[in-house]
This record gives structure tokens, C-alpha cells and sequence, in this order.
């Protein structure tokens, strides 16, 4: 994917997760997300959150976590999740189609990834479904596996590797794992809700 393309899929993928969420009842913004300690409003927020967010606000919010950065998401994402309306957030959502703004320090690589991860991350809770671009989703995979930090994919799944079953895409060597390209964009971010779709794992 160009850079044009991986923004056309952002704005996709913003759009979709919009839909999503506008119909879903004060009860299933409470669900737990796959994001441990975070509800489905609060991914929603974070995700709407990226590109309006300030490099002031984040360094303030850095500060007061005394540099832990996955400290200072989860701060920011519940503070800004307990003030901001469900409407407010996809009204965000929507907002940002066409918007060619990252979050402080955010390369394109990750707010892609960034963006169809939690999108996985709200849908699947709620048992709905979200098919990931085939395209986009191997572009978040080679991501994913290139990376260390925060998911460190190639270090945990050394000793493997993982062979999309739909896509143009394997990563590592040693046992096979194998299934669709988004169950193991899923595995690469660390999440195991896909597991059942994989095998050799």
C-alpha cells in the first residue's frame, strides 16, 4: 500500500467503526473490550481521540505517569472517555475521515494498525463482524512483526511460523501456524480472542 492508499483505509476504517458504535445501547458501551481494563466506549474514544489529541497534552500526560507510555494511554483514554459523550466520540470518528493528522509520535504504519487492532477489539466482544481489508491487514501484519514495542510479535512468536491462509503473507521460521490474515494480525497485537481460528498454536 502507497501512503495515499493507507489513509484511504484509515478513513475506511474510521468510518465503519462510526457505524458501529452510533447504534449500540448505554449497556454495550459498558462491555469489556479485548483491551484489558478497557471498555468499548473507552477503545471507541481512544481511536477518535488520535488525531485531535496535542503534543502539550501528551507530554503533560507523560509527565504525570513519570514516562510510562502505556501508562499515560490508559489515563488519557479513561479520562477522556468518562467526559466525552457516545456521540460526541463517533461525531470524532466521522470528523477525522479525510483528516490527515497523526497523534504525537504516531507514524502511519501505526495508526493504521492502530485503527483496525481496536476495531477488532469493539466488534468482537460485542459478537459482531468486521471483515479487515485484506490489503490493509497484511500491510498491519508486516507492522506488527517488524516492531518491538509495546507488542514485541517477532520475540514472542519465535520458534514459528505464521502462514496467512487468505493473503500473500508469511512471517518467521519454525512450527506452522496458519489461518486468516486478520486472526493473526490479532495474534501479532497480542490478543488470543483469534486463536480458535489459527492452528498449530
Amino acid at each position: 500500500m502507497d501512503h495515499n492508499d493507507k489513509w484511504l483505509a484509515i478513513d475506511a476504517e474510521r468510518a465503519r467503526l462510526a457505524d458501529l458504535i452510533e447504534p449500540l445501547t448505554d449497556v454495550e458501551r459498558t462491555y469489556p473490550s479485548l483491551c484489558a481494563g478497557w471498555t468499548v466506549h473507552d477503545v471507541a474514544t481512544h481511536v477518535a481521540l488520535a488525531p485531535y489529541i496535542r503534543f502539550t497534552h501528551v507530554i503533560r500526560a507523560a509527565i504525570k505517569a513519570r514516562g510510562s507510555f502505556n501508562r499515560m494511554v490508559y489515563e488519557v483514554t479513561k479520562q477522556e472517555s468518562a467526559r466525552r459523550s457516545p456521540a460526541e466520540v463517533t461525531g470524532m470518528l466521522r470528523g477525522a475521515v479525510g483528516m490527515r493528522r497523526l497523534a504525537p509520535k504516531q507514524t502511519l504504519d501505526n495508526a493504521l494498525m492502530d485503527v483496525h487492532v481496536h476495531a477488532q477489539d469493539i466488534a468482537m466482544p460485542l459478537g459482531r463482524r468486521l471483515v479487515m481489508p485484506a490489503e490493509a491487514a497484511v500491510a498491519s501484519a508486516d507492522h506488527l512483526w517488524d516492531i518491538g514495542f509495546p507488542f514485541h510479535a517477532r520475540k514472542r512468536l519465535t520458534g514459528h511460523r505464521l502462514i496467512a491462509t487468505d493473503a500473500d503473507w508469511t512471517a518467521g521460521e519454525g512450527a506452522e501456524i496458519r489461518g486468516p490474515i486478520q486472526a493473526l494480525v490479532m495474534l501479532l497485537a497480542g490478543r488470543t480472542a483469534t486463536i480458535p481460528q489459527l492452528t498449530g498454536i
